[in-house]
């Protein structure tokens, strides 16, 4: 809460200087803090839950900062060139891409971070990558309409608004869940059921986000925001450690 209201007061504040000085220099700094504030609350909301997190803050913010920028470059190279060879990319495509995308560097970190894999480290990395993400992608769709509307700071503050009130129901939720679900397949030493949900799940976030790209009304958003946050909830309730961090179990392997 801290974080958000902070961030809000300094958006407020940057806002009141562009409007009363009409200093342009101002609004790279308004579109960073109005695409970050939300994303970075919900940061450090997931990670002030009960989960015992083994992984650094420093590691979080890089995987945020890092993953944001490796996820919308990779999904934006492979849309470009898959609309340049078919034409026409379907929704699916750019769901799937997307969350390929945005796996790449929780997926990474599991050939660094060999010991104690816990698929809680996994959800609140998936969580800050997925918030890099939205806040890259939030600033170049804020960064278009600030020009195609000449600068009309009301348009600008629509669209970072909605966008950024919606990415934790979003990309940050998606790729939690899939990310705690590749961090548990590893901890699991890639047991082919472990290796199934993980399927299981990415399928289920691609065709969230799919549902999300196609969907046209506040009434579906709603709605696919709830499904999405629930199920964000029940993964989280599920690794929850009030006290310890117990070992995720193992099958034993064949001899």
């Amino acid at each position: 809460m801290v974080v958000l209201v902070v961030g809000v007061v300094l958006f407020e504040l940057i806002r009141r200087a562009i409007v009363e000085t009409g200093n342009p220099h101002f609004v790279p700094a308004l579109i960073l803090l109005g695409a970050a504030v939300i994303p970075t609350a919900f940061v450090t909301f997931v990670a002030g839950r009960r989960l015992v997190f083994a992984v650094s803050s420093g590691t979080v913010l890089l995987t945020a900062l890092i993953g944001g920028v490796i996820g919308v470059v990779t999904a934006g190279l492979l849309e470009y060139g898959t609309l340049r060879r078919l034409g026409v990319l379907p929704m699916v495509g750019v769901g799937l891409i997307e969350e390929f995308a945005k796996l790449i560097v929780p997926a990474a970190l599991l050939l660094v971070l060999r010991r104690d894999r816990h698929p809680a480290d996994g959800l609140l990395l998936g969580v800050a990558c997925g918030a890099g993400f939205a806040v890259l992608e939030t600033m170049g769709y804020a960064f278009v309409v600030l020009i195609q509307s000449q600068g009309n700071l009301d348009v600008v503050d629509n669209v970072l608004f909605s966008r950024g009130i919606l990415s934790p129901a979003a990309h940050m939720a998606w790729t939690a869940l899939a990310a705690a679900a590749l961090w548990r397949a590893a901890s699991e030493r890639w047991h082919p059921a472990a290796v199934g949900r993980f399927v299981g799940v990415f399928v289920l976030v691609v065709a969230l986000h799919t549902a999300w790209d196609l969907s046209g009304s506040t009434a579906a958003y709603v709605v696919l925001a709830v499904i999405s946050l629930a199920l964000l909830a029940v993964t989280s309730h599920h690794l929850a450690a009030p006290h310890r961090r117990d070992p995720v179990p193992t099958r034993p392997v064949p001899v």
